[in-house]
């Protein structure tokens, strides 16, 4: 059954030290002046709530707000785990974590200085379809900066980029923060070279260190404890704003896609205070999965707020693939985000949530929490019987086995519907099992 229905490092990195390594990539072999660049713009460690157009009423971001009013925006996005390596794997393969088996951020036998041996995760990395490595069939070039966990940048199938060596990032992280030059360079000789480029901005922003500037500091100093973090979300957006300026420029953003998403949500900190809502990233409560998803193409997806359907970082792979020229692996199952009927036939999507560190590569059910699934406006939650080392798991485990929400009128879930409704979670939990049921027989 085919699946998709079942459902220049930082420093000396010049535009002609970047044309000199492209090597046999040229326009000539498939290449075509039609074929779309594609922009990934992916936040690190921001929540759902924390955009102006999503209704915050401190921080503020104009460029992404300007970006959402110009996308079909699916205000209801989810990652299938929150938590940046697996939820960055998804994006690039188009497969849960339990399928690409990056189902956390470090192997467990790296603690606890998490500097041990991962090939045998990067072996298995290597064998899987990667959008970038995909995209070289049509001559693309691609680029990654930021967060990127699989180093070097090369096992993600991108052409160019920032990260050799480094937990999460080494060089990328320098990007946003030391500004956005490498980004530049890579587009000038991608247009020069006549190559449709790929590129992933997956800057370490507003992930700690807070450190925003001072000009952006002091527009929220009065802003509570939460002010480094409000600044630090601004800051991102600026970034966002100068990369989408310059699609501008150079007139470049009428055959450009670009696809914006967050990671996972933000983190729990025991010093900010009054904050609504539960869990965070790490957890499976909307606070750690839920994000915009929005994909802009002028011309070809008409402008749309869609707060009603939904849509999963899965689906940014076989998105890509199609806008390009490519058909999606028959083992990704997410949907073309740009089909709109297609996505609004689609009423559950399904999440699963792993320990940070992971207890073995070759077996991702060994480090399970739980699995969920949101079926319309209903998420149902089922916890592992058994959960792995405490100090392994992040975000503690919730109060029940079993957690059913209303999202319609509980959009933070904090009442527990599972014992007044024992047929819809059996009807959820069926779902889920047909999903993915890792102790069938």
């Amino acid at each position: 059954m085919d699946r998709r229905h079942f459902m220049k490092k930082m420093a000396g990195w010049t535009g002609a030290g970047l044309a000199a390594s492209t090597g046999a990539l040229g326009a000539a072999e498939g290449g075509s002046a039609e074929q779309p660049n594609v922009v990934m713009l992916i936040s690190d460690d921001q929540a759902y709530t924390d955009f102006g157009f999503m209704g915050h009423d401190i921080i503020q971001t104009p460029n992404i707000d300007r970006l959402a009013d110009e996308s079909l925006c699916y205000t209801r996005g989810y990652v299938t785990t929150a938590l940046c390596s697996p939820s960055l794997a998804t994006m690039i393969t188009g497969l849960y974590p339990h399928e690409h088996h990056v189902t956390g951020n470090d192997p467990v036998h790296n603690l606890p200085d998490r500097e041990g041996p991962v090939e045998p995760l990067k072996k298995h990395f290597a064998t899987l379809p990667r959008v970038p490595k995909m995209l070289q069939e049509k001559s693309y070039l691609s680029h990654q900066s930021g967060k990127w966990w699989l180093d070097p940048y090369s096992l993600g199938g991108f052409t160019h980029g920032m990260t050799e060596g480094g937990r999460h990032g080494g060089e990328g992280l320098k990007i946003g923060r030391e500004g956005l030059d490498p980004l530049f360079d890579f587009m000038d000789m991608s247009r020069s070279e006549d190559n449709p480029f790929y590129l992933w901005y997956a800057p370490f922003l507003p992930h700690t260190p807070h450190t925003p500037p001072e000009r952006l500091l002091k527009k929220y100093q009065d802003a509570g404890p939460r002010k480094k973090y409000y600044a630090m979300c601004e800051w991102f957006d600026e970034t966002c704003g100068q990369i989408l300026d310059y699609l501008d420029q150079t007139g470049e953003a009428e055959n450009t896609i670009v696809i914006f998403i967050c990671d996972n949500g933000w983190p729990i900190r025991a010093d900010w205070d009054n904050r609504p809502g539960k869990g965070g990233k790490g957890s499976p409560w909307e606070l750690g999965v839920r994000t915009p998803i929005m994909v802009r193409w002028p011309g070809h997806v008409n402008p749309t707020m869609d707060t009603q359907t939904l849509a999963s970082n899965i689906d940014i792979a076989p998105t890509v693939l199609q806008a390009c020229g490519l058909e999606p692996t028959r083992q990704m199952s997410g949907l073309n985000l740009m089909d709109r009927s297609e996505m609004k036939s689609r009423d559950t999507i399904f999440l699963e949530n792993y320990t940070h560190d992971m207890v073995d590569v070759d077996d991702p059910a060994a480090s399970l929490r739980c699995r969920s699934c949101i079926h319309r406006f209903w998420k149902l939650i089922l916890w592992e019987d058994e959960i792995p080392d405490a100090r392994l798991s992040g975000p503690p485990k919730g109060e029940a086995d079993v957690e059913l929400y209303n999202l319609a009128r509980d959009p933070l879930e904090s009442n527990n519907l599972a014992s007044d409704n024992p047929e819809k979670v059996e009807q959820l939990t069926k779902l889920i099992n047909d999903w993915w049921n890792p102790h069938a027989d």
